[in-house]
């Protein structure tokens, strides 16, 4: 997990349609930037960090 630059931030926006200006991706890069950083130490250790559709499965396997 990485803090996402601008450039990814207006691929994403993009692609779900929603289009921003370049600025607006920088902005919001930058305020969420912080979250992925915090998060950073425990990233890859949650069983939701798997891909959605598998997560109820997952959990059931932990519940054995």
């Amino acid at each position: 997990m990485t803090r996402p630059t601008a450039k990814q931030i207006k691929a994403m926006a993009d692609v779900a349609g929603v289009p921003v200006s370049d600025e607006v991706a920088a902005r919001i890069a930058n305020s969420i930037g912080p979250a992925f950083e915090g998060l950073a130490p425990i990233a890859g250790t949650l069983p939701f960090d798997l891909e959605p559709a598998t997560f109820i499965l997952v959990q059931n396997e932990a519940a054995r």
